[in-house]
C-alpha cells in the first residue's frame, strides 16, 4: 500500500470510529430529553431516578465522542492539506457554525442540565434538557452539509487565480437535496441507535425483575421510537437512492455490482461473483423491478451501468478508473437495507408484546433485545462505507480526485506510526467506555434510600463557608 492508501484507512478508521458515538450521542440526547419532560410533568422521585440513569450513559458517549472527534480533525492538515487548501473557503463557513455555535450550544447546556438538579428552576432545567439535543442536532447539521457538497457541490465557483473552491451562496449549502435528505437520513439513524441503547438496557434489567415499572415504560418509549424511525428511515433511504442515482450514478451502479445498463433493472438479494466487469456474477435471488424502483422511484426507470458511465467520464474528465470498490459498496448496501427491515419487524414485534401487555414476561423478546444494539453498529459502519467509498476516486465529486488531496509530505512509514497510535489510542477509549456504560447499565437505578444517603454524605463534606449579608 502507497502513502494513499494509508491515508485512507487512517481516516477513514477515525470517521467510522467517531460516528459510532454520533448518532449515539444525538439519539440519547432526545430520549432524556422526553424523560425529563415526563418528570416536569410528573415529578415522581422514580422518573428522576430514570432520568438520571439515563442520563449517565449519555454523558459517557459524549465524552468518548468530543476526544475521537478531535483527533479526525488533525488529519486535515496533517494527510489532507491539498484538500483543506482547495475546500477551504467552502467548509470554513459550515465548521465554524459548528464550533462556535452549536459545540458549545451542547456544551454550555449539557453542563447546566447535568448541575441543575435541585438548583435551576424546573422550567429553566427542562429548557437546558431540550437545548442540549439541539446543539447535537445543529452540531450535525453543519457537517453533513459540509459532506453534502463534497457528494454534490453546489453554490460555489472556483478561483481562477488560486484554483480554490470559494462558496458563493450559503443558501445553495443548506438547501441541496443531497444535504437535505442526508440529515434526516442521520437524524432517524440516531434516534435508532439512542432506541436500541435504551431498549437492550431495560430489557437487561426486565430480565432480572429489576425496577419493572420504570424500565418498563423505557422500552416502551424505544420501541415506538425505534419503529417509527426505522419505517421513516425505509422512505429516506429510497429518496437517497434517487439522488445517488441523480448525482452520483457510478455509486448506485456499484451498489448493485451492475455493469451494464438495464431497464427495468432487478434488485440482487444475494449474488456470487460479479465485482469486475471479467466476473460475470451468479445472481441467486432477485426482485424484479426492484431497483428501478429503489433508484429512479419508477418501476421501469433505467439505471446506467459502471462500464458505460466509466466511458462517460474518461471522455469528461480524461483517462482513468472511475469505477469504486464494487465489492464494498454491493454488500454495505445489503447490510444496511437488512439491518433496516430487520429493526422494523423486531419493532413490530415488541408492539405486539406490548398489545398484549406481555412485555415485562416475554422472555425471548427481552434476550434478543438486550443484542439489539449490535445492529446499528453495523448498520452505521456500512452506510458511511457506501457514501464514502462509493464517492471514489473523487474526494470532492468532479471537482478533486482523492489522490490530488494528498499532503505529500508525509512518509508510508510515518502514516503507519501514526496509524498505529491512534488506532492504540481509539480502541483503548473504546474499551474503557464500554467497560464504564456495562457496569453503569447494570447497576441499575438506585433507589431512593441510597440517593439519600449520598446527599446526606455530600451536605457532611460540604465545609464551604456560609456568606451572611
Amino acid at each position: 500500500m502507497d502513502d494513499l492508501d494509508l491515508a485512507r484507512i487512517q481516516f477513514a478508521f477515525t470517521s467510522i470510529y467517531h460516528f459510532l458515538f454520533v448518532p449515539m450521542t444525538i439519539g440519547m440526547s432526545i430520549l432524556v430529553a422526553i424523560l425529563h419532560t415526563r418528570w416536569h410533568r410528573r415529578g415522581t422521585p422514580e422518573l428522576k431516578r430514570v432520568l438520571r440513569f439515563f442520563g449517565g450513559l449519555m454523558l459517557i458517549s459524549v465524552a468518548v465522542g468530543v476526544v475521537t472527534g478531535l483527533v479526525q480533525e488533525f488529519q486535515f492538515g496533517t494527510n489532507w492539506s491539498a484538500y483543506s487548501r482547495f475546500v477551504g473557503d467552502v467548509f470554513g463557513a459550515p465548521l465554524a457554525m459548528e464550533g462556535l455555535l452549536a459545540f458549545f450550544l451542547e456544551s454550555t447546556f449539557l453542563g447546566l442540565w447535568l448541575f441543575g438538579f435541585g438548583v435551576l428552576p424546573r422550567t429553566v432545567h427542562l429548557v437546558t434538557a431540550w437545548m442540549v439535543p439541539l446543539g447535537a442536532c445543529l452540531s450535525a447539521l453543519f457537517i453533513i452539509a459540509a459532506n453534502s457538497w463534497m457528494q454534490h457541490p453546489t453554490g460555489y465557483t472556483i478561483n481562477p487565480d488560486t484554483g480554490r473552491a470559494e462558496l458563493t451562496s450559503i443558501g445553495d449549502l443548506f438547501t441541496n437535496r443531497v444535504f437535505v435528505w442526508s440529515y434526516l437520513h442521520v437524524l432517524l439513524v440516531a434516534l435508532i441507535f439512542g432506541a436500541c441503547l435504551m431498549l437492550a438496557v431495560s430489557a437487561w434489567q426486565l430480565r432480572r425483575s429489576r425496577n419493572v415499572a420504570e424500565f418498563s415504560s423505557t422500552a416502551k418509549l424505544s420501541i415506538v421510537v425505534l419503529f417509527i424511525a426505522a419505517l421513516l428511515q425505509m422512505q429516506v433511504g429510497g429518496q437517497l437512492g434517487i439522488n445517488e442515482t441523480t448525482y452520483q450514478p457510478m455509486k448506485i451502479a456499484a451498489a448493485e455490482a451492475n455493469w451494464m445498463t438495464c431497464q427495468p433493472c432487478s434488485f440482487s438479494l444475494l449474488q456470487i461473483g460479479g465485482w469486475t466487469a471479467d466476473d460475470p456474477p451468479t445472481k441467486i435471488i432477485e426482485v424484479p423491478h426492484l431497483l428501478s424502483l429503489l433508484a429512479t422511484g419508477t418501476w421501469d426507470g433505467e439505471v446506467q451501468g459502471l462500464t458505460p458511465l466509466n466511458e462517460q467520464y474518461q471522455q469528461q474528465f480524461g483517462d482513468g478508473d472511475y469505477i469504486p470498490p464494487v465489492f464494498i459498496q454491493y454488500w454495505s448496501m445489503r447490510v444496511m437495507a437488512y439491518g433496516g427491515a430487520l429493526l422494523v419487524l423486531f419493532a413490530a414485534w415488541g408492539l405486539w408484546a406490548m398489545w398484549r401487555r406481555k412485555l415485562p414476561t416475554s422472555r425471548v423478546f427481552l434476550w434478543v433485545a438486550s443484542w439489539i444494539m449490535i445492529t446499528p453498529f453495523f448498520m452505521a459502519t456500512a452506510g458511511w462505507l457506501l457514501t464514502e467509498s462509493g464517492r471514489q476516486p473523487w474526494i470532492v465529486q468532479g471537482l478533486m480526485m482523492t489522490a490530488d488531496g494528498l499532503s505529500g509530505s508525509g512518509t508510508a512509514t510515518q502514516i503507519i506510526i501514526s496509524l498505529v497510535i491512534v488506532a492504540t489510542l481509539y480502541l483503548s477509549i473504546g474499551v474503557v467506555a464500554a467497560v464504564l456504560m456495562i457496569r453503569h447499565a447494570r447497576r441499575g437505578i438506585p433507589d431512593e434510600s441510597s440517593e439519600a444517603d449520598a446527599a446526606d454524605r455530600e451536605h457532611a463534606d460540604d465545609t464551604t463557608p456560609s456568606l451572611t449579608y
